[in-house]
């Protein structure tokens, strides 16, 4: 296919694609990006695709691997949001940090101790031994007996409940 030929199509194509992604994700803004990645991979590879192919077809394919990749992008980035919460949040002060330094440390210290006190004692327990402590899914599966399946769910689901209220406090 030529570019001519594309550049004739491509509203068309543009349409389908969008309808994939709203569908996908039910926002307008994602539908836009998806769309865009859609349409400039599209175009990139327009001089490679036979011109007898059911493009349009083509163009939902190329759409649908563009929701899939966006999805888990975020949540790849989620998780690690997560597993950011730890010991650059619970760090002692530096006797050099600035004054302002140490009072954003202390903050920063004190909504974190109000916060995970609101956890679950088992969540609590979990959370401080692998955050605070440092310890292994291993290690902490072998001494409190939980497997460790169990206790990377339990303390993933602590993260996320601590990173949520933490978010909520500083945007009051």
């Amino acid at each position: 296919m030529t570019q001519s030929e594309f550049e004739h199509i491509a509203q068309q194509l543009r349409s389908h694609v969008l309808k994939v992604a709203l569908d996908f994700f039910g926002s307008q803004d994602d539908a836009e990006d998806v769309a865009q990645d859609a349409m400039v991979q599209l175009w990139r590879y327009c001089e490679q695709i036979d011109s007898g192919r059911n493009i349009s077809g083509l163009a939902v394919r190329v759409a649908k691997n563009c929701c899939v990749n966006l999805y888990r992008k975020r949540q790849a980035a989620r998780q690690r949001s997560y597993t950011d919460i730890g010991p650059r949040v619970l760090r002692r002060p530096d006797t050099s940090d600035s004054p302002q330094e140490l009072l954003e440390a202390e903050d920063t210290r004190r909504m974190m101790t109000e916060v995970v006190a609101l956890l679950k004692p088992r969540e609590r327990q979990l959370f401080e031994m692998r955050q605070t402590e440092g310890l292994s899914t291993e290690q902490i599966s072998e001494q409190t007996g939980i497997p460790k399946a169990s206790v990377t769910a339990m303390v993933s689901a602590a993260r996320k409940k601590v990173l949520t209220e933490l978010t909520r406090r500083m945007k009051q």
